[in-house]
Parts: structure tokens; C-alpha cells; sequence
């Protein structure tokens, strides 16, 4: 494997792939909405000679190069976010913009960059002689996942019926590789109270009083430390091994978090006592806790096992049709995963990158500073289709892709033609250092 002839002909290719980002930038395409990006996408791979291009039922496009016999995949998710106040953007999201080093638009770096170096680098694996009988690579462009973690590959997994060996998350990396997230959940808890005429309140049962309870609550839980005597131990307490078997990984990961995100109520009018009140609470979660653990947690805190049965804790599902009407619900659960820094995968994609372009993180002029000392290998703040790949499914995954964590959701997104380049390389040596270790 000439590793020089790799970063030519990536090289080569930098205006094709940003033509091809710019091109499904144009299109809007958030959660339910990517039809526009699926068609794109899959006109490119047609033309770049995957030997099978799919839409599957849900949406996703699925392209696959060669016929080898172990499958391997690289993911992207194509949806995006919305582009919020337009004021806030200094050119059209959706025109975009592109200098000598970047590319400007909503999703260049969460997350259409990835997909467009991975349909790329499959096709480098093809332009030098790289694909061999040991593999298929399949690309896959999947949908919905701004909205839902992970449902997509749920999908791919048990009703396409497609397992890969290993997945590589293009997902944004800021010029390193990434071996896992926290994970998170979404809560619901639900308090009850009686209404009754605001003049005389103590004829009712207020159920924002309690809720205001246990909020307090929640926030002990979120800023507490872990001491012997605290009632309501702090979430940090799972970095202590005392607590936690995984607290390795954990401290590796970070500490859990929780933040009430949204309250509701019902009340007869604004003269009442509110006969309902509800939370939704955004759970972050580290290595060794489970969507079991995280529940039964807020449902033994002081404010919740003292009002009973007027308060109920559960989880929420996820039930949106995708933009081809299918409707695939799940629970609105997005598992931790970490994959072992000596696994096979691992060791592979750290040897494909060193091999190619040294021990340390690169990038573009704007980029280098910032990236050159901060470790090769570390971890995602945000949560990605890995709570499914190797969250829910145990099959290996691995991160690196185009672009930066901090451009995610905010305005005058950007991203940099060098990361389309140096993802599209790396991504066309990875099989074959894999196969041959």
C-alpha cells in the first residue's frame, strides 16, 4: 500500500468533494427532512462507481464498494439542525460560502462533510487497488439521527438485517480519532395535585409545589459531591471506584450531568391551582450507568418518594415518521460506549492516521494551533449513532471525521477543505491495516 499515492489522490479529489458538500448543503435537510440530501448523495456515489447504491424503507442511503466478504462501514448522518435566528448568520446558510480553506454552511461539520470523505476514500480504495476479497465497504448516509441517536442504524441492524465487522463514525473529530461518548436519556416526571380557586389554595393540591421540590432535588443531584453524609449524593460520585467498577472509564469520559430542559402544567386558568405538573430532564450519562439505574435514581430522591404515588418517572420514546412515512419507534435511550484503546479497531485507525500523517493532530492554518497539542486520541462531548452501533449492539466503532465539535448547531457553521482531504486518506488505508494486523 503506497501511502503517498493515498494523500495524492485525496489530494486530487479536494475540489471534487467540496463541490459535492456544497451541492447537498444547498438542499435544507433536518430530522424527517432529508430526501433532497439522500438524492444527492447517492447520485454521487452512482457516478464515483459504487458496484450497489440503496435507499433502504426508512430513508437511508446505503452504498457499497467491492465484494469481499467481511463488511465494514463508514457512517454519516445527513440530517441537520434548523438554522435558528438567521440574523445570527453572516451568509446564507444554505448558499453558503467557500475560501481557499473553507467551506461555510448549516451541516458542513455536523455532519455532511463525513459522508462526503467517506464516499471519497471508498473511492480511492478503488482508484489505487486497495479493495480486496477480505472486504466490502459500505457507506452508509443515514437519517433522523439530530432527532434520535441511533434509531437509523437500529434500523440497518435489525430489519436490513446488515451487522458490519466495524463501523468508523465520520462524525466530527477536530483532526483526532475518538473512541466513545457519554451516553444520555430523556425523562419525564410527572407530578399530580388537585385544582381549586386561587383565593383559597389550601383547598387544593399544588402540583408545581411539588415539583418545585423536586427539582431542587434534581439540581443536588447535578452539583453535589459524593461525601458520606450527603442525602443526595452528587453524579460525580461514579468517577470513584468506591461507587463505580467502570470508574476508569468514566473518569476517561467524564462525569454524568442532568438539567431539567422543559416544564409543563395544567391548570383550569390563571386564577387555579395547578392540578399537574411535568419535567423533562436532559441525563448525560458515563461509563457503568444504565437507563435502569438513571431512573430508579430520580425515583429515590427525598421530594419523590415523598409525595408517592402522585409522582411518576419514565422515559420517553421517539415515534416520528421518517420522511419516507415509516414509523420505527424506540425509547428515547442513547447508551455510553467506549471502545478499549488496545482493541483491534482501535490500534488500526491510530496506525492508518500515523502512518499517513504523524503522531500528532493536523489541520488547515485557522485549525493547527488548537489542535497540535491536545491529544490524538480522546473522546466526543456529544452523543452520536454509536449509542446504537456499539451502545445497543456491541459491534465495534471507532470516530474520525471532517470538521469540529464547536461548529455543531451554531451559526456560520464552517468546516475545512484539509479535514475533507486528510478523512478521505485515512478512511482508504483503515481496511487494509485492518485485514493485515
Amino acid at each position: 500500500m503506497d501511502l503517498n499515492k493515498i494523500k495524492e489522490s485525496a489530494q486530487a479529489y479536494q475540489a471534487d468533494m467540496t463541490k459535492f458538500l456544497r451541492d447537498i448543503v444547498k438542499f435544507p435537510g433536518e430530522s424527517a427532512g432529508e430526501k433532497d440530501h439522500v438524492e444527492r448523495i447517492a447520485e454521487e456515489m452512482r457516478k464515483l462507481d459504487f458496484d450497489k447504491v440503496d435507499i433502504d424503507p426508512m430513508g437511508n442511503v446505503l452504498g457499497y464498494m467491492g465484494t469481499g466478504k467481511t463488511l465494514v462501514a463508514f457512517d454519516g448522518h445527513i440530517d441537520t439542525v434548523g438554522i435558528g435566528n438567521k440574523k445570527n448568520w453572516n451568509f446564507d446558510p444554505y448558499d453558503g460560502f467557500e475560501s481557499d480553506t473553507e467551506i461555510g454552511g448549516r451541516g458542513v461539520s455536523d455532519q455532511l462533510g463525513g459522508i462526503v470523505s467517506a464516499v471519497y476514500g471508498a473511492r480511492i480504495m478503488k482508484d489505487l487497488g486497495l479493495l480486496s476479497d477480505k472486504y466490502t465497504v459500505l457507506v452508509t448516509g443515514t437519517v433522523q439521527e439530530e432527532d434520535c441517536d441511533g434509531l437509523c442504524w437500529q434500523y440497518i441492524i435489525h430489519e436490513d438485517k446488515i451487522r458490519p465487522e466495524f463501523v468508523v463514525s465520520t462524525e466530527p473529530t477536530d483532526g483526532g480519532i475518538y473512541r466513545g461518548h457519554r451516553g444520555r436519556m430523556e425523562i419525564r416526571v410527572d407530578a399530580k395535585g388537585v385544582s381549586c380557586h386561587g383565593s383559597a389554595p389550601e383547598r387544593g393540591d399544588n402540583a408545581i409545589y411539588k415539583m418545585a421540590d423536586i427539582l431542587q432535588d434534581v439540581r443536588a443531584l447535578n452539583e453535589n459531591d459524593a461525601a458520606d453524609d450527603r442525602e443526595v449524593k452528587g453524579l460525580v460520585k461514579m468517577l470513584d471506584e468506591k461507587y463505580n467498577p467502570q470508574y476508569k472509564e468514566a473518569q476517561f469520559l467524564g462525569r454524568g450531568t442532568i438539567a431539567a430542559s422543559e416544564i409543563f402544567f395544567t391548570s383550569p386558568s390563571r386564577c387555579a391551582v395547578a392540578d399537574s405538573c411535568s419535567i423533562s430532564l436532559d441525563r448525560r450519562m458515563t461509563a457503568g450507568e444504565t437507563w435502569e439505574s438513571c431512573l430508579e435514581e430520580i425515583r429515590n430522591l427525598p421530594s419523590v418518594k415523598k409525595y408517592g404515588d402522585d409522582i411518576n418517572v419514565s422515559m420517553y420514546e421517539y415515534s416520528r415518521p421518517s420522511y419516507k412515512g415509516l414509523t420505527y419507534p424506540i425509547e428515547c435511550y442513547f447508551p455510553t460506549w467506549v471502545i478499549p484503546e488496545d482493541h483491534k479497531v482501535t490500534q488500526a485507525m491510530q496506525e492508518a492516521y500515523t502512518s499517513l500523517y504523524g503522531e500528532k493532530r493536523i489541520g488547515s492554518k485557522e485549525t493547527i494551533d488548537a489542535r497540535k497539542d491536545r491529544p490524538l486520541t480522546d473522546k466526543w462531548t456529544f452523543s452520536t449513532n454509536g449509542v446504537t452501533i456499539m451502545g445497543r449492539n456491541n459491534i465495534p466503532c471507532i470516530g474520525f471525521g471532517p470538521g469540529a465539535e464547536d461548529q455543531a448547531h451554531a451559526p456560520n457553521e464552517i468546516t475545512w477543505k484539509q479535514d475533507l482531504v486528510t478523512c478521505a486518506s485515512v478512511f482508504a488505508a483503515l481496511p487494509t491495516i485492518y485485514f493485515n494486523k
